[in-house]
């Protein structure tokens, strides 16, 4: 998993990893995260990010806080990304979480999107092929659903605890009953083709 660091580190660069989590949700923040590892970092994550238990993800993330140079964090409201859609809102989040490292880099390794103003190399399931791009997809995931969780002791008949504010049935029967809430993304579609209420 670090094949597309090798080449920087071998020259002295420094890697930074950046991702994110939420692009998906009807509800809640896009959180993305930057890593940058110690050069010839050995890999210490066991398989696709995406498919580690909570608790897998939690112990993960202690030992990325151990281990990484710096992590940089941007959390971009639902009221930003209703107002200039998923893809804009996350390459700000990515802005934003390499500008919060507070640390000098090289090189970035994007999950996806290409950052013009970096020398990028932007990896399609970037988490899956660089350890610095896993290692901020976990520190991303494990801040959204803390923050989901925190949600969910104020308006707690959505569930967030447990969906995190993905479009499971659950989900899509509480907005028919409650509509949406203060942290629902409006623009995203079930919430913007709902019928408008009759009282």
């Amino acid at each position: 998993m670090t094949h597309y660091e090798a080449s920087s580190w071998e020259k002295g660069l420094l890697v930074a990893g950046v991702d994110e989590a939420g692009r998906g949700p009807l509800a809640g923040p896009l959180v993305a995260s930057a890593v940058i590892l110690p050069p010839f970092t050995e890999p210490f994550l066991k398989g696709d990010s995406k498919k580690l238990s909570p608790r897998e993800r939690e112990e993960a993330f202690d030992r990325i806080k151990s281990v990484a140079l710096a992590i940089g964090t941007a959390v971009v409201d639902p009221s930003l990304i209703d107002r200039v859609g998923i893809v804009e809102a996350n390459r700000i989040a990515f802005q934003r979480a390499l500008e919060d490292l507070k640390h000098p880099f090289h090189v970035v390794i994007s999950d996806y999107l290409n950052l013009e103003n970096y020398s990028c190399i932007p990896l399609v399931k970037g988490d899956e092929k660089s350890l610095s791009c896993a290692c901020a997809s976990i520190v991303a995931k494990v801040i959204r659903d803390r923050i989901m969780e925190h949600y969910h002791h104020f308006i707690p008949h959505y569930n967030f605890a447990k969906h995190k504010g993905y479009p499971t049935r659950e989900h899509l029967l509480a907005l028919q009953e409650y509509r949406e809430s203060f942290i629902h993304r409006k623009s995203f579609s079930p919430i913007r083709n709902a019928p408008a209420r009759t009282s």
